[in-house]
């Protein structure tokens, strides 16, 4: 079996002395596709803030792609980041470019390809997603759904081995939304990545899931396939999956984006 792209062991994470999550045991491996759910403020965004290094864990390690975070300086935390895709909740777009500005915003920042490379492989992003035709428009001119598509264009444009996405349904109708997820299962079987995405919503989890965390009291209560989920007799878990599909959401920023961008 190949090394686990993130890796967590025995870790507690804490805001200032106060505890989140504590006794967390994980391992996500190539090419899996991993939800991490719970209700609100359970502690998933918080996993994800730990998961790339922008909150230290006060006990445990924690490998990112085979690295030990914690032996890192910002500099090396900050390439092995380059590495790992982060989908926000609302997009982060910046609404004074283009889409296609806006994707090539991290090529352009981390690589020095000749302006004609870098506009060849935005096309080619915007046409993963079905946006070749939105290039020129900025993102107040597009729908919800195709605003979170071209921000997974801009997450994807570096390549990154793995895909973190917080949230990614939140905010849009369930037609919108599961497009989105087929989009996601698309590219992981394209791109072979592997990704982890966190969410509450059940069509999502039931369609795209290979396994699914549960958040829950401060730690893990459950940690398994989407089968074993439905029939485990953990009874958070059960509880969990005996609730209705919600309705959309009022879109907003995430607790991640907001901890990130203040």
């Amino acid at each position: 079996m190949s090394d686990p792209v993130l890796q967590m062991e025995n870790v507690s994470l804490n805001y200032g002395s106060e505890p989140v999550l504590t006794g967390i045991n994980l391992a996500i491996q190539p090419g899996e596709l991993t939800v991490i759910a719970g209700t609100s403020g359970c502690g998933k965004s918080t996993l994800l803030r730990g998961a790339i290094g922008l909150l230290r864990p006060s006990k445990g390690i924690i490998r990112l792609l085979g690295r030990d975070i914690a032996n890192l300086d910002e500099e090396e935390l900050a390439e092995l980041r380059r590495r790992v895709g982060l989908l926000f909740q609302g997009g982060a777009l910046i609404n004074s470019m283009t889409i296609a500005e806006n994707v090539a915003l991290p090529v352009r920042q981390f690589s020095r390809l000749p302006d004609s490379v870098v506009d060849s492989l935005v096309r080619m992003k915007l046409a993963q997603v079905g946006l070749e035709d939105a290039m020129q428009k900025t993102p107040p001119e597009l729908s919800g759904g195709m605003r979170k598509r071209a921000a997974l264009a801009r997450t994807l444009a570096m390549d990154p081995e793995l895909l973190l996405c917080d949230e990614p349904s939140a905010g849009l109708d369930p037609v919108t939304a599961a497009a989105l997820d087929r989009l996601l299962l698309d590219l992981r079987a394209a791109m072979n990545m592997t990704l982890v995405v966190v969410t509450h919503e059940l069509g999502s989890i039931d369609a795209i899931a290979d396994r699914v965390i549960m958040v829950a009291g401060g730690g893990l209560a459950f940690d398994g396939s989407l089968e074993q989920a439905h029939r485990t007799e953990t009874q958070v878990v059960k509880d969990f999956f005996a609730r209705k599909p919600a309705k959309a959401e009022t879109r907003g920023r995430s607790i991640l984006e907001r901890l990130l961008k203040p």
